[in-house]
């Protein structure tokens, strides 16, 4: 299992330009694939235009406690990129100003930030409909620091989403390291025992899945009654909604498509499952992307490529609502794995 991020080994990956210089090579061996900027013209979507900011996702930082295969930030404990608390305060000062109605802190692991849990009861203050933290789970489990999170998110009434990528132990420790399986049944125990994801309660916890292999997650809907089966009969594990996301070919899973060579047929696979109907609701459309710098992206995706957005309006402190909605999303071959299928965000599907 991995121990180390891309950065940390010097691998040429690392580097967002390289990343770039690979997606946008479309010629193979035996074909030449569209270009995600053709697909887009040939339902009348190009430029990709937003609709109203409603999400403002922010990555606290990109230290994690765990070396996942697929991760697409490249997170880790080497990673020491964390957002500080001045742009916080930035962050905070948008959340006043703005009409988003949904905060969603990620990371990483986010929890790890030494300001979290400031600003958690900063935010919640201020108010939104939906107030996510995406956790890794096993952060829970870590140290006595963390054992509390549960308690805590349910005294800011936290919208909980969680990464679950198999009910198995053998499937979810060879996709994010030895051990994780069960500190992640001891944790959604715990969110459980502090009325998560019970049917009479107001606390939501989502699970996320994606898929463990160079290919397409199944049916949302099928997966999530079988992980509530599954969770339920061998665990006595109870969540509201599962999460179905695809692979997208950056960072560490594109390392793993380009070692295991299934790029090629990775790509193939996404641009012919082209959908146009998630065109509509890929998640650029309605939300921004904060770094722990600062800076705004289109998506968590473009934020790992560099992909910072284009105009007057770059940095959390210049934050203008109605220029960021005027503004053309930016695009590379990466975008194919949210219209791939049924369509993929940090939602999960994007359509029924």
């Amino acid at each position: 299992m991995l121990k180390k991020s891309l950065k940390q080994r010097q691998n040429e990956l690392a580097k967002t330009e390289r990343q770039l210089e690979v997606l946008s090579n479309i010629i193979f061996d035996n074909y030449e694939l569209p270009t995600f900027v053709e697909s887009l013209k040939t339902v009348n979507e190009f430029p990709l235009k937003p609709n109203t900011i409603e999400i403002l996702q922010i990555n606290l930082g990109y230290m994690c406690n765990q070396v996942c295969a697929h991760c697409h930030v490249d997170a880790g404990p080497d990673r020491k990129e964390i957002m500080s608390k001045a742009t916080m305060m930035q962050c905070l000062d948008v959340l006043k100003k703005s009409n988003v109605h949904t905060l969603d802190l990620t990371g990483g692991a986010p929890e790890m930030n030494p300001n979290f849990r400031w600003f958690v009861e900063e935010a919640s203050k201020i108010g939104v409909n939906d107030f996510i933290v995406r956790s890794n789970l096993t952060i829970i489990m870590a140290n006595k620091n963390y054992n509390d999170l549960p308690t805590f998110f349910k005294k800011h009434n936290i919208h909980v989403v969680s990464s679950m990528p198999h009910w198995t132990k053998d499937k979810t420790d060879k996709q994010r390291g030895d051990g994780v399986f069960n500190k992640s049944i001891e944790a959604l125990k715990k969110l459980n025992s502090t009325g998560y994801g019970q049917s009479d309660s107001k606390l939501k916890l989502d699970l996320v899945y994606n898929p463990s292999g160079a290919f397409l997650p199944a049916d949302q809907k099928s997966l999530e009654l079988e992980f509530k089966k599954e969770l339920q009969n061998e665990f006595g594990i109870k969540f509201n909604n599962l999460f179905a996301i695809t692979n997208l070919p950056i960072s560490r899973f594109l390392d793993y498509l380009l070692a295991s060579e299934n790029y090629e047929d990775y790509m193939l696979t996404l641009v012919e499952a082209f959908n146009p109907s998630a065109v509509q609701n890929v998640m650029c459309k309605n939300t921004i992307s904060v770094s722990w710098d600062g800076y705004l992206y289109d998506c968590d995706f473009n934020q790992m490529l560099n992909l910072k957005l284009k105009g007057a309006v770059v940095h959390i402190k210049d934050f203008d609502e109605a220029l960021l909605n005027k503004r053309n999303i930016q695009i590379s071959q990466h975008c194919y794995g949210c219209t791939a299928g049924a369509g993929s965000s940090c939602q999960g599907s994007v359509t029924n």
